[in-house]
């Protein structure tokens, strides 16, 4: 009985949502980074690694890195309160009615579908960038010349990460 009021307990804060819901990015690569929730390319992947990085099963994958950074500068979104939402145990839909509400610079469909489009053909641009990916690229898959964009390079290392043939 005790167990089950504890559960009780932590569902009244969400947190027991949060960490039940988590993936284990350490056995699986979250969701793919083309994957779009409300338009936005990368949101779902960013709530992925949120999750996980609550429940400390986040591995190799960090939230708020360099990519998410795109969607909090392009939404005013802050990661902290982002954060504090998914923490309370909040699903995908409800998290974006809570973006969409929170949001310092609200966006209409066309700006958030031009912004994931670019987002999404973005290739590495400075000199520090291109050699960061040529190198990832050349050590995941050097033969493969179908790989141009960010968005081909996560998807490839996410693959290749969790055993596929690349």
């Amino acid at each position: 009985m005790v167990a089950v009021e504890q559960d009780h307990k932590h569902n009244e804060t969400g947190t027991y949502m949060a960490l039940k819901n988590a993936m284990d990015l350490t056995k699986n690569p979250p969701r793919s980074i083309r994957v779009r929730l409300g338009g936005y390319v990368l949101l779902p992947r960013m709530l992925d690694k949120c999750r996980a990085t609550i429940a400390g099963t986040n591995g190799e994958y960090n939230y708020a890195c360099p990519m998410d950074e795109y969607f909090f500068d392009f939404t005013g979104v802050d990661p902290e309160k982002l954060k504090k939402q998914v923490a309370s145990g909040k699903g995908d839909g409800d998290l974006l009615l809570w973006i969409q509400k929170n949001s310092k610079t609200p966006r209409t469909e066309c700006e958030i579908a031009g912004w994931s489009a670019w987002l999404e053909q973005r290739a590495p641009s400075v000199v520090e960038s291109r050699e960061f990916y040529h190198g990832a690229h050349a050590k995941i898959a050097p033969k493969r010349e179908d790989i141009s964009t960010w968005f081909d390079l996560l998807d490839l290392d996410d693959y290749s990460s969790f055993g596929g043939q690349v």
